[in-house]
């Protein structure tokens, strides 16, 4: 049987949906494919949700019963080697939860980022002490008083952040609310560090971020943070991710998306513009 994966990269994602459309093109049940590899048909719904890493010796004879050209074979057998190889994140399994590897491999894969943040600056434009104060304070049960613990995560979240200067960067636009500023975190040094950092990477072009004041009152995302995912290929949909103190969730059904997407576009109109943020934050770097 094939090996659990903890998250899938968007590459096994891709091809575990195009195999589900091969096999619904040649008229096969899982059942039916499930027989050809001697396996059960769980096995491949498995293989289809990319729930499990595709297996070439499976793939090698899947493709062919599917009326897959040989050449084409060899082209998919290829993508699928370069899908299964695991993502950088893959180093600092130490630390990275099974919940949390899969935003890692989304964020990456990601075209375009939106997201809302209540309370703390998004670990993508977290400063390294601001992101060694928060992850300090945020430690509970077994990572209590294990300070290199606190560090791999700490290392973690800053190589996360050279996806926002590289190449082909993604868009990456933030609401957040004042709170994130009026709550201190460290000292008045660590967040004016902090505040600097926002203002280096609002200057990014492919960076938005806004701020809703207190003034402005009650706005649609105002119960809990969330982060919505777009990306460039078709067969990944739109997804939300949601965090909560011991998992996450990922929503990708378009009722639900859909919900979220609306209520990010009216934040984005209820929140002060990208210009007056830039002000805003210049404003409460010179009161710290």
């Amino acid at each position: 049987m094939s090996e659990p994966r903890s998250a899938p990269t968007i590459g096994q994602i891709v091809l575990s949906r195009q195999l589900l459309a091969l096999r619904d093109q040649a008229g096969l049940s899982r059942e039916q494919a499930g027989r050809l590899l001697r396996v059960t048909s769980a096995t491949i719904r498995r293989m289809e949700m990319a729930e499990v890493g595709l297996k070439v010796p499976y793939l090698q004879i899947l493709l062919p019963a599917y009326g897959v050209p040989h050449d084409e074979v060899e082209v998919f057998l290829r993508l699928a080697d370069e899908a299964n190889r695991p993502g950088w994140w893959q180093r600092f399994h130490d630390v990275l939860p099974d919940w949390f590897s899969g935003y890692v491999s989304l964020e990456e894969a990601a075209t375009t980022i939106r997201c809302y943040e209540p309370h703390f600056v998004p670990g993508l434009l977290q400063t390294e002490a601001y992101a060694r104060h928060v992850l300090t304070a945020g430690a509970l049960g077994q990572q209590l008083n294990k300070p290199d613990r606190v560090e791999r995560q700490v290392a973690l979240r800053l190589e996360r952040q050279a996806l926002l200067t590289r190449a082909d960067a993604p868009v990456f636009w933030a609401v957040l609310d004042e709170t994130v500023l009026r709550r201190f975190v460290g000292s008045r040094d660590v967040m004016r560090a902090q505040v600097d950092r926002l203002l280096e990477v609002s200057e990014l072009p492919n960076v938005t971020l806004q701020i809703a004041e207190f003034a402005a009152g009650h706005h649609p995302g105002t119960y809990s943070p969330f982060v919505l995912f777009r990306f460039g290929v078709p067969e990944v949909p739109d997804m939300v991710y949601i965090e909560y103190l011991t998992g996450a969730l990922y929503l990708d059904e378009d009722s639900e998306v859909s919900e979220h997407m609306e209520a990010m576009d009216r934040m984005v109109a209820h929140a002060e513009s990208a210009r007056r943020t830039k002000e805003l934050l210049a404003d409460f770097r010179d009161a710290l």
